[in-house]
């Protein structure tokens, strides 16, 4: 195995160390504490990924892309809750866990195990993350990797195994793969560090893959792509400036290079196969879409022009080096961009100025005019917050002639994601309840905040207190139990 840089020092990291350091124990509990009353109408189970390293990180650790995958699940039904949490098992885990300690370094390291560690398989091969995000489509549970295959899960979270759908998409998809809430398929990317550099596909609601891996003229140079959207029209992906450089991390320097003179490029892919439309801004950074649609002012009969609302940063960042610090000092707003692909033109207008992250919608209006949006927000009040760290939760209301907005400020705890729970048999997004796990800063205990989505400035209806501390993560989503 290469050596591990002795530079590295994981407990100057501050992503794994307080509320982001790892947990290791897997819990099962029953009987949740609860403060207040949990509402009748949920009943499902609310899960979120988020890296977690199993052992203790060698070589370069870097947040968030790396870390292994740990989901946190809490189970509500009838006003009660239970909870468990696992290990996304991958084979190099459990390799890792055989030899008792780490055998991979971090993605800027390059560290790899040889045949006198492992076996051949994975001898000199990447290590999987599936640590960003978890989905449920026909009947599959799947942790998601950054791009990568996802891993399989039981809906009690062992791991089953790698997802290659049936074979047809072996290279992978990445972590924010979005399903058309009408007609139940599902759109996906992945980026390649080799020609084909970026490709599509489309799975239907029975799972089966319909099109694709379809690649995407144009994408000539590997380049990260966290988010997508998706319109009833066009899969919609914004192709920041972030090149990756292989040669440069194989000899000691940054695996990622941020070109801001190259510009930032928006791709509106027709779901029907037609040519691929681009369109040229420049330069700024999205770690995360809101949702698009097709513009209600455009002619059905109209070259395509495409709203999309994401939260924009101007550049990338990572961990928590000064370009992070410096992102979050030049802040990081909610956007509208509308996109004319007969011009290649984008028309951005920052919808507010509030450092934000995380944003949701109910996900049955995604793709679609939609209404009301929450984030994990910066409340303003000066607290020491670190990189991916929020202390209050914002609502958008963007059903009116302007953008108005709501905050609940969080005090002590450090929020996650939102994550809408409808109330069945409803279609109105503001009847149901946004979840996230929140962690106290003075004690380090978690729990689960439940909030009314009539009246989310009122705070919690609700806290369950779960048994271990949830490290600040990632993506969650909401599974409403099955029928």
């Amino acid at each position: 195995m290469t050596a591990p840089t002795a530079a590295f020092d994981p407990t100057r990291v501050a992503h794994l160390n307080g509320r982001f350091a790892p947990v290791t124990d897997e819990v099962d509990a029953v009987d949740l504490e609860i403060s207040g009353e949990l509402p009748q109408d949920l009943d499902g189970v609310f899960l979120r990924n988020g890296p977690n390293p199993r052992f203790t990180p060698i070589g370069s650790y870097l947040y968030p892309i790396d870390g292994d995958g740990m989901v946190h699940g809490v189970w509500l039904s009838g006003g009660r809750a239970r909870y468990r949490n696992r290990f996304v098992r991958t084979p190099a885990m459990r390799a890792e866990e055989r030899a008792g300690h780490a055998l991979w370094g971090g993605l800027e390291s390059l560290i790899t195990p040889d045949t006198d560690d492992v076996d051949a398989s994975l001898a000199h091969t990447l290590k999987p993350l599936p640590d960003i995000s978890v989905v449920r489509h026909a009947g599959r549970l799947l942790a998601l990797a950054e791009s990568d295959c996802p891993f399989r899960l039981s809906p009690e979270l062992a791991t089953l195994g790698k997802e290659t759908f049936g074979g047809r998409l072996p290279a992978g998809i990445t972590a924010h793969p979005k399903t058309d809430p009408v007609t139940g398929e599902m759109a996906v990317f992945c980026y390649a560090l080799e020609p084909p550099y970026l490709t599509w596909s489309l799975l239907g609601p029975d799972g089966a893959v319909r099109r694709g891996p379809t690649p995407v003229p144009g994408a000539d140079e590997p380049q990260m792509i966290h988010d997508m959207a998706l319109t009833a029209r066009y899969l919609v992906l914004v192709l920041a400036p972030a090149y990756f450089t292989l040669d440069a991390a194989m000899n000691g320097g940054s695996l990622l290079a941020w070109r801001p003179e190259r510009g930032t490029r928006i791709a509106l892919i027709p779901r029907d196969g037609g040519p691929v439309r681009w369109a040229t801004d420049e330069a700024f950074w999205v770690w995360h879409t809101v949702n698009a649609y097709d513009d209600p002012a455009d002619p059905a009969d109209g070259a395509g022009r495409v709203v999309l609302d994401y939260v924009q940063w101007p550049a990338l960042a990572l961990g928590d080096g000064p370009d992070a610090d410096g992102a979050l000092e030049t802040g990081h707003g909610l956007t509208r961009a509308v996109v004319d692909p007969a011009a290649g033109t984008v028309r951005r207008t920052r919808l507010d100025d509030a450092p934000v992250e995380f944003p949701r919608v109910d996900d049955r209006e995604l793709s679609r005019p939609y209404r009301w949006l929450a984030v994990a927000a910066d409340s303003g009040r000066g607290r020491d917050l670190l990189y991916g760290e929020y202390d209050a939760l914002r609502w958008y209301d963007l059903g009116g002639s302007g953008v108005s907005t709501l905050l609940w400020d969080a005090g002590d705890l450090s929020v996650g994601e939102p994550v809408f729970a409808p109330v069945p048999g409803t279609r109105d997004g503001a009847h149901g309840f946004w979840l996230t796990f929140a962690t106290d800063r003075t004690d380090g205990t978690s729990r689960l905040l439940v909030l009314d989505a009539r009246d989310p400035e009122r705070g919690p209806v609700a806290e369950v207190h779960v048994p271990v501390r949830v490290p600040l993560g990632l993506h969650g989503v909401w599974l409403p139990t099955e029928e």
